[in-house]
């Protein structure tokens, strides 16, 4: 049972790989917005793997998030998700992210269960004639 209110968190100190210019989603050395999308993302799937059994995964199929303010290299930067809600195979997350100077960014995150095994089957039949 998947258990309503488990948070996680993840942190990491600003460097140059993680701007903006080196996403190449903007052109300003600060924290880029893929990067703390995928904090969040990372976050989300530790939060829930303890629940899923042997061979079961979870992809991320939805992110309505808001970056509003930049965060300058040198800094540390946290992202968590807290699970809010689950219906069937399918688990809701609150994110949010902020620096040592205060929020940064906050939305929703969705993640859906998969059997890893079918998910890439699928996925590599794609490459098949």
């Amino acid at each position: 049972m998947i258990l309503i209110g488990t948070k996680c968190q993840v942190e990491q100190i600003v460097d140059e790989s993680l701007t903006a210019q080196a996403a190449g989603s903007g052109t300003l050395p600060v924290f880029g917005t893929p990067f703390m999308l995928a904090m969040m993302e990372n976050a989300a799937l530790s939060a829930l793997q303890p629940f899923l059994e042997d061979g079961q995964g979870s992809v991320g199929t939805f992110l309505d998030v808001r970056h509003s303010a930049p965060s300058p290299i040198g800094i540390k930067v946290t992202a968590e998700a807290e699970i809010y809600d689950v219906n069937e195979r399918t688990v809701m997350f609150r994110v949010r992210a902020w620096d040592e100077k205060g929020p940064i960014g906050e939305g929703t995150h969705t993640r859906v269960i998969i059997n890893n095994e079918k998910f890439l089957s699928k996925c590599n039949s794609k490459l098949e004639k």
